[in-house]
């Protein structure tokens, strides 16, 4: 048995690969901290998800508003701050759920590593490795670390995590071993050369795990308006504060009606609204499966217009099985032959497994006498059974040699097969006994054995969902282009009859690469670094790009995506940088993902001309108001009644409708079009009213700001009704639900007490009704119809 020089320490003695390491060796190497230290992260840690939850722009300016109305006024003034409370309460509890889920998930998916150690093999966890110890793999066994193979019988490891190739590679002394991969057959011994954040597939993890929020086009939208906000929120205040001053108000009266002023300026329960909405979808899509790491990330997918996808796992179950048995030699027993040579293999690969379950009982009397296991490097395996003959199973042109080339018949049903992107394996007979090193003499071929890799039972439902919705998908995999392009097709996905082979793109020219994306489809033979420069070159042509995947080797490109999503059972790096992981790898869920994210957006965008709208009215009637210096028209109490009755509560309702537009760009200056017009003439016609009452003989101050309470409350119910078309007999109700909740805080005495409402004369009463209805009559004038998140005007 070959040993090996010890790398960790150059004056230690040589670690032989039957006993590996000492426990004195050992010791040495965890005393130098050369052990396999592993980060452990997944996701943010919870002071991290904390601090981003708690430390925004929004909480700043409302947080600093709640400070003063405690300090000066009533508990009445400051309902406002349970906004601020529950936004930020609604995003750390979801980011904390999903920390949890994915904690635990990374704990039931850790994998073992046995090292051997003073000749014997115990397994250990993967943080016990140390510099320089000798690992042994066996079958589905998962490379925890870098290493260099010391022993091979017929070791062949599964690299399609690192590299995309679902081949897997025949390892031989001397050859290295990467971190991330798993054995597919055979078995052997390696020696850990690089561990901790040296291994290949930890750097590409803590690469791709540097964290970066989803992106968000409402939250950038919000985000610009409330910057807007904030630059006017210090010169609006000063000017109200210093108005009611001027007034002979008290300090306390003044910085009440500044906050009052400031406070309906931002739109808090849109931020409220957008997160709660999000985590009312995030829970519903658990229920599904899907997990949701980032409140944003349920906008994601109502935005994509390219999905890129692999074929394995995603398109298929990533399970062979046996689809067609061709017989070449009439009455030879084939079934028997292929049971048995199924059985005789103690460590199938994935073909073998297939044949293994297609032909499962193997004949009592077909008794081994020599066997050779599958192995990718011989593409053949067989048997002599006694009194049977040998019998191999192989690939045809391997199997038969020369004479395969000259058999055109069989050539020519070969390629049939492969062509409809079946795996195809020959059965053969010989009357020579087999050998380990070479083939038997005198095969003649007995049947064709064609295998594919199952679709699965709804990607052709999926594939035709996204056609529906205008999501072009692209098939990225690093598997034969031929083979793709076949399952593609026979799924339906359109273009998939024109395969490309990704070594034969300009990786160079990223115009280039990008104008080959746009123009076709399917994409085989693709390597890691190129998934992540496909991603950016579709970006760079204006697409949002979503990206599924399970290995290593996707996540950088999940990362740079604009919504990544990872499979439950991929790996633990794909899973913490993606934004959404499906718990049961089932390809099919993303369609309810897309409803999900289409019905938030379209409903959230409708519900946002009520929020900007109040942003603009408070801000006109705050200028106003600090410019005429008249006493505020509100007291804080009466804008949070005014905003719950018509707008908070109703957007509640409207945000739960269903909606299935895609997304489109311009949010912001869709809203911004009917805001603006609508804000400006609610404010018209509240200080319109205001001043009317403040003017007329024998009305007190409570009874002018109830009066312009009325009004801006009538304004608003008819706002919500614009936005709310189209209409029907449930949105009436609504809308008349409001007004009759509004009307009992009126008249009722309890209420009228919390709110300070003071009924005005029956003049003013009627005097602010004509003004509204006038009002309404210019609305329906000038103010254009909403439109939808599809950027179509909602119906009337």
């Amino acid at each position: 048995m070959a040993t090996v020089t010890d790398a960790g320490d150059p004056t230690a003695p040589e670690v032989n690969p039957e006993r590996g390491l000492t426990q004195g060796q050992v010791a040495e190497r965890v005393a130098r901290g050369q052990v396999n230290d592993v980060p452990s992260t997944t996701s943010r840690t919870v002071g991290q998800i904390v601090r981003a939850n708690v430390i925004t722009r929004f909480n700043i300016i409302l947080g600093s508003m709640l400070v003063v109305i405690l300090t000066v006024g009533p508990i009445q003034d400051a309902l406002f701050g349970g906004v601020l409370i529950a936004n930020a309460l609604i995003g750390i509890v979801q980011e904390l759920r999903a920390k949890r889920t994915l904690d635990q998930l990374a704990v039931l998916t850790a994998p073992k590593a046995c090292i051997v150690r003073d000749g014997d093999v115990h397994e250990h966890p993967i943080g016990a490795v140390v510099v320089d110890d000798v690992l042994e793999l066996q079958p589905g066994d998962q490379v925890v670390v870098d290493g260099e193979t010391l022993v091979a019988d017929g070791l062949e490891i599964d690299e399609s995590l690192i590299t995309g190739e679902s081949d897997p590679v025949v390892k031989r002394v001397g050859d290295p071993v990467l971190s991330g991969s798993f054995v597919a057959a055979g078995s052997g011994r390696i020696r850990a050369t690089k561990i901790g954040r040296e291994a290949y597939a930890t750097r590409i993890a803590e690469d791709a795990r540097r964290f970066t929020v989803a992106r968000s086009e409402l939250r950038e939208g919000t985000d610009t308006i409330l910057k807007y906000v904030t630059w006017a929120i210090i010169p609006t205040a000063g000017l109200l504060f210093f108005s009611q001053l001027r007034r002979d108000a008290s300090l306390a009266e003044g910085l009440r009606g500044a906050v009052a002023g400031v406070v309906a300026m931002v739109p808090e329960g849109l931020v409220l609204l957008t997160s709660l909405a999000f985590a009312i979808s995030v829970v519903r899509l658990a229920k599904k499966r899907v997990l949701v790491q980032e409140l944003p990330a349920v906008e994601g997918l109502a935005r994509v217009d390219v999905l890129c996808i692999d074929k394995t796992g995603t398109l298929t179950e990533g399970r062979l099985t046996v689809e067609e048995v061709e017989l070449v030699e009439d009455d030879a027993p084939y079934e028997e032959a292929l049971a048995a040579l199924a059985h005789v293999d103690a460590h199938p690969n994935a073909t073998m497994a297939a044949v293994a379950e297609r032909f499962a009982r193997p004949p009592d009397d077909w008794n081994v006498v020599e066997a050779v296991p599958f192995s990718s490097a011989r593409k053949w395996s067989g048997a002599t059974f006694r009194d049977r003959g040998s019998w191999v199973l192989g690939a045809p042109e391997v199997v038969l040699g020369d004479a395969f080339i000259g058999n055109h018949e069989l050539a020519r049903r070969v390629a049939e097969h492969a062509e409809q992107g079946q795996r195809v394996i020959l059965l053969a007979r010989s009357p020579v006994e087999i050998s380990r090193d070479a083939l038997p003499e005198e095969v003649e071929p007995i049947a064709i054995v064609a295998l594919a890799d199952q679709p699965r039972p709804d990607a052709a439902q999926t594939l035709t969902y996204f056609a529906e919705q205008d999501v072009a998908v692209k098939v990225i995999s690093g598997d034969n282009p031929r083979t793709v392009a076949a399952i593609a097709a026979r799924l339906g996905l359109k273009g998939a009859e024109n395969a490309i082979d990704a070594r034969e793109l300009p990786e160079d020219d990223p115009e280039a690469l990008a104008a080959a994306l746009e123009k076709d489809t399917v994409f085989g033979r693709v390597t890691p670094h190129q998934k992540r420069a496909m991603v950016q070159a579709l970006q760079s042509r204006g697409h949002t790009v979503g990206m599924t995947g399970d290995g290593v080797n996707d996540a950088l490109a999940l990362k740079d995506a604009d919504l990544g999503i990872a499979m439950g059972s991929g790996s633990a790096a794909t899973r913490s940088v993606a934004q959404l992981v499906l718990l049961d790898s089932t390809f099919d869920a993303i369609p309810q993902v897309v409803g999900e994210g289409r019905r938030v957006l379209g409903n959230i965008q409708r519900t946002s001309n009520l929020y900007v709208t109040k942003t603009v009215y408070a801000m006109l009637i705050s200028l106003a108001t600090g410019v005429l210096g008249f006493a505020f028209p509100f007291l804080p109490r009466h804008l949070t009644l005014i905003g719950a009755l018509t707008i908070g509560i109703p957007s509640f309702f409207l945000a739960l409708a269903p909606s299935s537009d895609r997304w489109q760009p311009g949010f912001l200056r869709r809203v911004l079009r009917f805001a603006v017009p609508a804000g400006a003439l609610a404010a018209l016609a509240t200080y319109l009213a205001y001043t009317f009452a403040l003017d007329a003989t024998g009305v007190t101050l409570r009874e002018a700001q109830t009066t312009a309470t009325m009004v801006l409350c009538w304004i608003g119910l008819l706002v919500l009704s614009i936005v709310a078309a189209p209409l029907n007999p449930r949105k009436l109700a609504m809308i008349w639900s409001m007004g009759a909740l509004f009307v009992l805080a009126v008249i009722l005495p309890v209420a009228q007490e919390f709110f300070a409402l003071e009924t005005p004369p029956l003049i003013v009463w009627l005097a602010a009704f004509g003004i509204a209805s006038i009002v309404w009559s210019a609305a329906r004038l000038f103010v254009p119809h909403p439109k939808g998140s599809s950027g179509v005007p909602l119906m009337d």
